[in-house]
């Protein structure tokens, strides 16, 4: 089986379900001739031209509103916004519209909308190119959000995402896109051609939207975590020696909430982590749906381990930024509780 990186293997997904559905366009900002910053459109153009694949002005709120009315009039487009930070200019067409237009035409007209970010830090982007605002989404009714953590799931995801008939949300961190990232910025990173996950299927195959995968079974802790956090997490869970359960949840909305309560009720304890800063991130739903579900089950406190309540630094980025130490610490106290 093939290996692709992450940037592959997302712009194989596009260019499978181009090759299947002639109503599947692909637009954004440079993403044509100049096949994306990160080079995901790369060879699209030259093959599909300039009405399927194509530039479109720097206005991120005409970009989706442009996706929007497509997709009313039948067309299917998976658009990007160049970082997700840039997102928030076509938050109003995002919220307002993509995710409510099927409920206030009572069925009449859907949303098949792709909405691709690369998301995260871990690059020295800074405060306006690191931030991980999957919170944002996961409270807007409508919409759905994923984030993938490695090239194989990143495919069947995305081809999945762009056959759902309602608008989602892709987020890629772009720390994971050319190897699996465990929080160690001091060591080389393994490309994604020697880790397992690197294996792409040719041709079309779907990850289901709303199914998390177990990265580790343990039973000692139920791990929850998403895209570059997987990898952080089992960092953490090795150097800890702590027998840890990892969910790599894959999807923020739908939410797998029955694996996660099986592997809670089985450890009795867990711990959050993601990278998004801690006040009203995703994790604090994730530490409310457990203790709901989970309540007579826990052993100790839900614990979360998140970004800061600050802008993402550039000088103090491995400070910010959720590391094996950081989370090995929440394990041992969790443990110890």
């Amino acid at each position: 089986m093939p290996r692709r990186t992450m940037i592959e293997a997302i712009r194989d997904a596009m260019d499978v379900s181009m090759g299947r559905d002639e109503r599947v366009v692909v637009f954004g900002e440079d993403v044509g001739f100049f096949g994306g910053v990160f080079r995901c459109t790369q060879g699209l153009q030259a093959k599909y031209g300039k009405s399927r694949c194509f530039d479109a002005p720097i206005n991120e709120s005409g970009i989706v509103g442009s996706a929007i009315g497509m997709a009313a009039y039948g067309l299917k487009p998976c658009v990007e916004i160049q970082f997700a930070d840039y997102m928030y200019p076509a938050y109003d067409q995002l919220t307002q519209e993509a995710a409510r237009l099927r409920y206030r035409s009572n069925g009449d007209f859907t949303c098949p909308i792709v909405v691709r970010m690369p998301t995260g830090g871990g690059i020295f982007g800074g405060q306006t190119h690191s931030q991980s605002p999957e919170a944002l989404f996961t409270h807007v009714s409508g919409l759905k959000t994923v984030v993938p953590s490695n090239p194989h799931d990143a495919k069947g995801l995305l081809i999945a995402a762009i056959e759902d008939p309602d608008p989602v949300i892709f987020l890629e961190p772009k720390r994971l896109y050319n190897g699996p990232f465990d929080g160690h910025h001091d060591r080389p990173v393994t490309p994604w051609s020697k880790h397992e996950l690197g294996e792409v299927a040719d041709g079309h195959y779907t990850v289901p939207l709303g199914k998390a995968a177990i990265r580790r079974a343990g039973s000692a802790v139920t791990v929850l975590a998403y895209g570059t956090m997987v990898y952080v997490a089992q960092a953490a869970v090795e150097e800890t020696g702590i027998d840890a359960e990892i969910i790599d949840l894959r999807t923020l909305l739908p939410l797998d909430l029955d694996t996660i309560v099986a592997s809670v009720k089985k450890t009795g304890r867990c711990v959050i982590v993601h990278e998004a800063t801690l006040t009203s991130g995703f994790g604090a739903e994730l530490s409310a749906l457990v203790q709901e579900n989970c309540f007579y089950h826990l052993e100790a406190p839900v614990a979360r381990v998140a970004g800061w309540d600050t802008p993402y630094p550039h000088a103090q980025e491995w400070d910010y930024f959720p590391g094996p130490a950081r989370v090995g610490r929440a394990l041992l106290e969790t443990m110890g509780a």
